[in-house]
């Protein structure tokens, strides 16, 4: 019986609040008596391997990298979007991690941007913080990633 995947092994891809991977197999295993089918995924950030039924991978948020095309977008967001600096950092960091959670390459580089900006005009809490160190790695993690970017855009996020 042929199924059809939504992603293929050697696929990259990125899991929202853990960065980027790549689809190393699709295996089946068994739970409680029910056989079910698996994304093997080896994460970048962490160097672990993380499996996700293939009927929850949708629910999951994972998407595939964001391509070349889109990335000059996401450049220019990072180096001219605007940033909220009116908000109590309680409702800055739920903002924040809201956005991480989506996955999205866009609202993650809105993370960075942000905190970064703040950290220059004074110093940034604990969790905002590690919030700041996460949200830099998943986007670095990506970019790594994507077919046909420069070294030189690579670094215009630092």
């Amino acid at each position: 019986m042929e199924v059809d995947y939504l992603f293929q092994i050697g696929d990259n891809i990125v899991y929202p609040m853990q960065g980027a991977g790549i689809i190393k197999a699709i295996e089946e295993k068994e739970f409680s008596e029910e056989k079910q089918q698996y994304y093997v995924i080896k994460m970048l950030i962490s160097n672990m391997q993380v499996m996700i039924p293939t009927g929850k991978i949708l629910s999951s948020g994972i998407r595939p990298i964001t391509d070349i095309v889109a990335l000059k977008h996401i450049i220019n967001i990072f180096h001219h979007g605007e940033s909220d600096r009116l908000l109590p950092w309680k409702q800055r960091y739920r903002v924040n991690s809201d956005k991480m959670k989506t996955g999205k390459i866009q609202e993650c580089t809105e993370v960075v941007r942000d905190l970064m900006r703040m950290k220059k005009e004074k110093a940034l809490n604990t969790s905002e913080k590690k919030m700041l160190d996460n949200a830099h790695e998943c986007l670095i993690s990506e970019l790594e990633l994507i077919k046909g970017i420069t070294e030189n855009q690579i670094k215009s996020f630092f």
